[in-house]
């Protein structure tokens, strides 16, 4: 164990690295609010304890000798390090760093970004696209929004949302192809998301069609198949909920009322155990948006809109 009776005070730490830095009592007074002989006095605490002088003085410049280089040497990684783990508890408070679904971050969660802010002002989240699946703790990230079963390996799943899937089309695009009812989109150009290439099959059967299995051109994301059924390049299956600016601005179209309610969920998803005080700010307010957005489809619903 270390003997601490040899730990010098703060202050007179703080005076010796700041005398180091500017090898002048007085200029190192400046930057810490103090006089010239409080910092002598500090400086003579410091050495006491070390049993010898750690400045040479060469008239007002004061210099470090041998023996006070090896004490700034092991102070300054000792003060970094426990500025470190300073700054990691305050972050558990206030910073986090989500992975996200292109989609999903893009036009649902980054859009309400203001409310949570206007919530917790000090809170920051930093998001980062991801697709594939990845080892949470490894890559430093706490939390993750995750789509499909609550199957995430070593992790609690908080429920979000499901998805309601529509066929979408450039206006007029459904009547120049003589779509008139859903079996129609067999011989129709389709979009597909890539990793949904049976969805139109999917939501055929829903409705009671079976059909051969069907194929199309594919998209990385849903909206590059959005901004191409927009353009005339075909119809499109995909969540609603991404689509909401192009719907309402008339972009793309619903020709048929039929939702195709997906069989996976949206969850948030983090590591087993006690979570930070940031992430459990971040996981009620997102649990919150999710029941605003429920009641909000259920009127448009029960509206007809």
């Amino acid at each position: 164990m270390s003997d601490r009776t040899l730990l010098p005070p703060m202050g007179a730490i703080h005076a010796f690295v700041e005398a180091a830095a500017t090898e002048n009592f007085s200029a190192a007074g400046a930057r810490l609010g103090l006089s010239q002989s409080a910092i002598s006095r500090q400086i003579a605490v410091i050495e006491a304890m070390a049993g010898t002088a750690l400045f040479e003085r060469r008239g007002r410049r004061v210099v470090l000798n041998a023996a006070g280089r090896r004490v700034h040497a092991a102070l300054l990684p000792a003060l970094d390090q426990i500025a470190g783990a300073m700054r990691a508890v305050r972050a558990q408070d206030s910073e986090l760093t989500v992975a996200t679904l292109p989609g999903f971050g893009m036009r649902w969660l980054a859009p309400r970004l203001p409310q949570l802010s206007a919530r917790h002002p000090d809170l920051i989240v930093n998001l980062t696209v991801r697709i594939d699946p990845f080892d949470l703790a490894r890559e430093g990230f706490d939390a993750a929004i995750h789509f499909g079963a609550p199957d995430w390996p070593d992790a609690e799943h908080h429920f979000l949302f499901e998805e309601d899937q529509i066929a979408v089309a450039a206006p007029g695009w459904v009547q120049a192809h003589g779509i008139a009812r859903p079996a129609d989109v067999i011989h129709a150009p389709l979009l597909f998301q890539s990793l949904r290439p049976g969805a139109w099959n999917d939501w055929l059967a829903s409705q009671g069609i079976d059909a051969p299995p069907l194929t199309g051109a594919r998209f990385d994301h849903f909206l590059m198949a959005a901004q191409a059924a927009a353009a005339g390049a075909g119809l499109a299956i995909i969540p609603r909920f991404l689509i909401e600016p192009e719907l309402a601005s008339g972009m793309l179209v619903e020709p048929f009322a039929h939702r195709l309610k997906s069989k996976s969920a949206y969850y948030l998803v983090h590591a087993r155990g006690p979570v930070s005080p940031a992430l459990a700010r971040f996981r009620d307010w997102l649990t919150d948006q999710d029941a605003a957005s429920a009641q909000i489809q259920s009127r448009k619903a029960t509206s007809g809109g």
